[in-house]
């Protein structure tokens, strides 16, 4: 199939009293849309509120191409009270505008592309600080009138949370997956088939797990978690926001982080780290051989990658110690079979 862009979008979003978005919904994006599909939409990278007789047009072009789901797509945004948004991205580049940066959180939580597979360089600085509001997006600027006018006609305006990503299920929910505490899961995050989030567990953008999976702790943006892996309570990964530099963390198959533990070191598979441990680039590992004998002392960084490996401290020394793991984490099959 001819790929004419790399990926498109229709949806509808939010904006302010001064027509600056403040986010977007986009119910079926679409990754590497066909140039048949490109030229029924007959439009350059638009990211303008389409108006009704447009939506109308681009329902009927849509129809005749056989892109039936997005021409119904179409036709609903055109009775719809709030803006319609068409983004169609040429290339894989940074994003530039609000709508683009939705769109390719969008293709993440979809499980379209998966973490580290589309270019979000500069996001930050383009999403804007919202009041994320029982009503909605609104403005921070504009809260406090909201807030008021809730006042004046007997209601409150429930503010969940202030920030510049929302909540992933106020977007998509994933099949097959458990999500215990909704708020601790943002948009742009990848969730594979079986993957469990209990309530302290935590999944930033452009991270998450290939399932199936159970995780307790943190995953920080960048970072990806291996199938059959657990990330006990209160554990961490360190992510490139918070202080694993350029470093790509990530943890493989079949890995156990107890509880309270962290790593700022990328882990191959089937390795374990014991409850309590944090494990960073220069943390100073006693490698120890098969009968326990110490044979070299390495920074943690030398370690990175390798699978098989058990990380512990040993209790009369205080040592960080690093032995071949020759058991393997067995996920608790009946829990994960019915997400």
């Amino acid at each position: 199939m001819n790929h004419a862009a790399f990926a498109l979008g229709l949806g509808l979003g939010t904006q302010n009293s001064h027509g600056d978005w403040l986010e977007a919904f986009f119910p079926q994006p679409i990754l590497a849309p066909s140039a048949e599909l490109i030229a029924a939409v007959g439009a350059s990278d638009n990211i303008s509120p389409l108006q009704p007789q447009q939506l109308l047009a681009l329902e009927a072009a849509l129809a005749a191409a056989g892109a039936t789901e997005q021409a119904q797509i179409a036709a609903h945004l055109a009775s719809a009270q709030a803006p319609a948004v068409l983004v169609i991205l040429r290339e894989d580049t940074a994003p530039t505008t609000v709508p683009e940066a939705y769109l390719k959180l969008h293709l993440l939580s979809h499980r379209l592309v998966k973490p580290h597979g589309t270019n979000l360089q500069g996001m930050f600085g383009i999403l804007p600080n919202v009041a994320w509001t029982s009503e909605g997006a609104i403005d921070i600027s504009e809260l406090a009138a909201r807030q008021l006018a809730a006042r004046l006609r007997g209601a409150t305006l429930e503010v969940s949370c202030v920030d510049k990503f929302p909540k992933m299920t106020n977007y998509v929910v994933p099949t097959g997956v458990r999500i215990a505490h909704t708020a601790r899961v943002r948009l742009g995050a990848y969730l594979g088939e079986g993957t469990t989030i209990m309530h302290e567990g935590f999944v930033n953008f452009n991270a998450g797990t290939d399932g199936p999976g159970m995780i307790e702790g943190r995953i920080s943006a960048g970072v990806t978690v291996g199938s059959g892996s657990d990330l006990g309570g209160g554990c961490s990964t360190m992510g490139t926001l918070s202080g694993g530099g350029n470093i790509i963390i990530a943890v493989g198959r079949e890995c156990l982080i107890g509880a309270n533990a962290g790593i700022g070191i990328p882990l191959g598979d089937r390795c374990t780290v014991e409850a309590g441990l944090f494990v960073t680039a220069g943390t100073k590992v006693v490698v120890l051989d098969a009968e326990g004998h110490a044979v070299e002392t390495v920074k943690a960084r030398e370690l990175a990658g390798k699978s098989g490996l058990l990380f512990r401290r040993n209790s009369a020394t205080g040592a960080v110690e690093c032995l071949t793991n020759r058991s393997a984490v067995e996920l608790n099959a009946e829990l994960h079979a019915h997400n």
